[in-house]
């Protein structure tokens, strides 16, 4: 019996002693977990129940190993690495919506405006359960994007589930060609500026310039609103320059990477076309990335007053990489931090002033809006109609004011801060 438990004793430090060796052997050989990838795929073609192709077996080695990174890095064959490139560069077909994945669950970071998405209801931190009827649970980000995109005229149903609901719903939506026009603008009265970015593309600073020079022939340009709300990002370049728009000097945004030597700055420069008047900035959940990048430089250079609700907070940096064969693979490389040092990533930008947004309720619908001029036989002005030239051209932004809380009291904080600032 004495013997037995020595010998017992023996075999495991023996045991224990062959796995500490197989350990440090691993750390020392570099190559040895590829011996043991090279097993693994052999067994699978040997003996795996149904013929699979090697480049298969491979392809599906890189998604899974990306994709257990974190919920952006992303292995994407050529097909899907061309339909990216034309996604921040032209047109592309879809239903017009930004998404991520959240503890595997689908999750909708934004709809891009006045897309199929968009008019259809989706919401920022919506989950969508289904694709066509197929759970999400075990699709990639990548596979997830492909069975959303589609023909142009060909519906794709969505099974999602809102944050304020408690049974999911099914929507069909009809895809459409989803241009990259990534900016909007409309006067909310004489001198202030009303902008919208839905996205960062590559045109984005070019047509944000055009709109605020065009805006400038007729009006003395008294102050910008400019809303980030529902924009899920785009490229960090463009983020830059929107920012040195209204920045003159100073640090906009630094990435850091694995190495503390991996450091690189953005900074602002002194242009002609600098925008100095006060400015208010709008963001939400669905403001993300390239968003909080840009409302992060100007609330921490106290450039411009931020209002709303917190921002999503992706803070962090993809390098895409192409590959010989086409393919391409979006890897995690850095985060993002604010000229104060604050990092983005999971944290998001709170805004200066929390105003939650305000459901308008129907008395507010514009379509419920008489005014003189939908009287019948009104009398006309000396214009020949019931309203001024001036009105003609605000009647749009009449109507997102009586629908919007938040745009509401960001004209109003836009036209008081320069009192404001008096005070303090």
């Amino acid at each position: 019996m004495r013997f037995a438990r020595w010998l017992a004793l023996f075999v495991l430090v023996i045991t224990l002693a062959i796995s500490v060796t197989s350990i440090k052997a691993d750390e020392e050989d570099p190559f040895a977990p590829l011996k043991r990838f090279s097993q693994v795929l052999g067994l699978v073609e040997d003996y795996y129940v149904k013929d699979i192709s090697r480049k298969e077996l491979i392809d599906d080695s890189i998604k899974g190993m990306l994709q257990q990174l974190d919920p952006h890095s992303a292995y994407m064959p050529p097909e899907e690495f061309k339909e990216m490139q034309q996604s921040t560069s032209g047109e592309f077909s879809g239903i017009g919506i930004e998404i991520s994945m959240d503890n595997g669950r689908l999750i909708v970071v934004s709809p891009i405006e006045d897309t199929p998405a968009d008019k259809a209801g989706l919401r920022s931190g919506d989950f969508i359960i289904e694709i066509n009827g197929e759970s999400t649970q075990d699709l990639s980000l990548m596979d997830a994007v492909k069975k959303i995109r589609g023909p142009k005229g060909k519906a794709v149903n969505l099974t999602i589930l809102h944050t304020d609901s408690q049974k999911p719903e099914t929507v069909s939506i009809v895809r459409d060609s989803i241009p990259i026009h990534s900016v909007k603008n409309e006067s909310l009265d004489d001198g202030y500026l009303y902008v919208r970015l839905t996205r960062f593309n590559d045109n984005t600073t070019e047509e944000l310039h055009k709109a605020l020079k065009e805006y400038t022939k007729d009006h003395q340009l008294k102050g910008v609103v400019l809303d980030l709300r529902n924009n899920p990002g785009g490229l960090l370049n463009q983020a830059v320059k929107v920012s040195d728009t209204f920045l003159e000097d100073g640090l906009i945004v630094y990435i850091q990477g694995k190495s503390q030597t991996s450091r690189k700055d953005y900074k602002a420069s002194k242009q002609s076309g600098d925008v100095k008047t006060p400015l208010v900035v709008l963001i939400n959940a669905g403001s993300a990335s390239a968003s909080e990048i840009v409302a992060g430089a100007l609330q921490d250079h106290h450039r411009g007053l931020i209002i709303g609700e917190r921002s999503f907070g992706k803070g962090s940096v993809q390098t895409v990489i192409p590959l010989p064969d086409g393919s391409g693979i979006k890897l995690t490389t850095a985060l993002y931090y604010t000229p104060n040092g604050r990092s983005i990533q999971a944290e998001g930008i709170k805004p200066d002033l929390s105003i939650p947004f305000e459901k308008p309720k129907e008395q507010d619908d514009p379509r419920f809006i008489i005014r003189e001029q939908d009287l019948s036989r009104h009398l006309e002005s000396a214009n020949g109609n019931g309203t001024s030239a001036k009105d003609k051209i605000s009647e749009k932004a009449a109507k997102m004011l009586v629908r919007d809380n938040q745009l509401r009291m960001a004209l109003e904080l836009v036209k008081q801060l320069p009192t404001i600032k008096k005070l303090q």
